[in-house]
Order: structure tokens, then sequence, then C-alpha cells
């Protein structure tokens, strides 16, 4: 299996990019321990079968995801570093396959199947629920990541930002590049406990109208179509909260853009630069 995966030219392309990326989430502090989990759809880069799925066990999945039937997912395993995940991806993420009738999964990148038993990320379904949504409306969204940002986190721990216009007032404010290449603002889910199906089903809502959620107290999930443009994402809301910060720790509320500088921008990039 794993000659086939590295002879396989795009899928090699792509695990080396999530393990680029891996480690940009553990060189700035957002990866603590195992925290963090990434996901990739890549069913467009398999061609034929990679494997005959049927010898490989067959795991349960929680919820049916009909959409997702058949298709590929290259995923991070649970309880795996990022830190390990960026020198290592093959022995710390998985490929699996959705069975025909979308209620289980076989990994089927385990080199031997005597090996000890590595399995995705606990928060697999709502990584799967995310991918489904994206498929149900014809997305092209293909990656998901989900990491513990720092000034994120902080900024959800204040009592002035339980309100999502409140939030992205403050992430558009505070730079330029935050309204060209996140016009959509980012989603916001009060606490919840992490890893259930309440928090998955708040941060579907949230996806249909933006490609970055906050989880409160918590962390940021974010879709887009390549590893390295989920992870830019992420990496600008987090530039316009640290200067938030930074202004808020000299000793002044920043003045941040107006709406009419918001608006000119807006209308000017409204296709990105």
């Amino acid at each position: 299996m794993k000659n086939k995966i590295n002879q396989n030219r795009g899928l090699k392309k792509t695990i080396i990019q999530v393990a680029e990326v891996a480690g940009y989430l553990w060189q700035k502090g957002w990866a603590e321990r195992n925290a963090g989990n990434i996901s990739v759809n890549i069913d467009q880069l398999i061609d034929g079968e990679l494997d005959d799925v049927n010898k490989y066990p067959v795991f349960e999945l929680p919820e049916t995801y009909p959409q997702l039937a058949n298709k590929y997912f290259f995923v991070t395993g649970t309880g795996k570093r990022m830190r390990d995940l960026a020198r290592a991806p093959q022995k710390n993420a998985i490929i699996l396959k959705i069975t025909k009738d979308a209620k289980s999964y076989h990994i089927i990148s385990r080199h031997k199947l005597d090996e000890p038993d590595l399995r995705p990320t606990s928060e697999l379904p709502t990584h799967l629920a995310i991918h489904q949504q994206i498929a149900e409306r014809g997305g092209s969204e293909k990656v998901i990541i989900h990491t513990h940002v720092n000034e994120l986190v902080a900024l959800t721990h204040s009592p002035d930002m339980k309100s999502k216009n409140r939030v992205n007032n403050i992430i558009w404010g505070m730079h330029p590049e935050a309204m060209v290449f996140i016009p959509r603002g980012v989603g916001f889910v009060p606490y919840v406990m992490p890893g259930s199906v309440e928090i998955a089903n708040l941060t579907l809502i949230e996806f249909q109208n933006h490609d970055v959620v906050l989880w409160e107290k918590h962390g940021v999930f974010a879709i887009g179509e390549s590893v390295f443009d989920t992870f830019d994402s992420i990496d600008i809301v987090s530039k316009s909260a640290k200067i938030w910060f930074t202004c808020m720790q000299a000793g002044f509320e920043p003045e941040g853009l107006s709406e009419s500088q918001l608006q000119e921008l807006k209308a000017k990039f409204a296709s990105g630069f």
C-alpha cells in the first residue's frame, strides 16, 4: 500500500502539504500535545481502487453520510501530534474509504493487516458531516483544518465577544486583508462539549454562511480548496486578533477600519487579489 501511495504523485503531493501545514500549526503554538486535526477529501486523486478494501477491517460510523459513499479521505490519527505528523505523515494519519452504504469505513493505509490499529481523529464525525454538507451543495472545498489558535481562543474568553457581529467587526477592522480574503466573516459557536453531536450540528449551521468558524474557548475550524488556502484563512483571522490584542496591551482600543473603508475594500476586491 505504501508503494501505491508514493506512486500516486497527486496524493503524495497532498500528503506532503498536509505535513508542511502540520508543522506550521505546531511552530505557531496552535497544536499543543495532540491538539488539532486535518482531513482532506482525496477522492479526485484516486484513479480506481487503491487496494481491495474488503480485506481490511470495517468500522461503523455514528451517522450515515450518503454523499460520501465510496469516497476516500486522508485523516489525521487519533492521539497523534502535529509535530509528528509533520515529520512522518503516513505514520500519523490514515487513508480511509467510506463504504457503499455510507454507514462505515475501511482503513486501507495500514502497511500490514496485523499492525496495531491506528484510528482516525475523534472529531471524524464532525469532519465527515462538514464534507457531507460541502458535497450536498456542490462545493469545491476539499480540506478541513481544526486547530487551537491562541489569540482566537483568548478573544472568545472576553465577555464582550459573545456576539458574531462583535467578533467580525474586530476581525475585519484590524487589517484590510481580512475583508479581502475572509469577506464572509467568521461563524461563532457558543461553548458546547467538544466532540458532541450538538457542537457538530451547530458548526454545520455556521458553515452555511462562513468558511471559518470559531468555537468559543476552544479553537477554530476552516474549510478550503487546498491545504494551504485553508491554513491561510486561519492565519489571516489570527493576525487580526493578534493586532487587536497588541493595541489593547499598548493601552488603547484600536480604531479599526471604518464602515466606508470596509465597503470600499469589499467592492474593489470582491474576487480577491
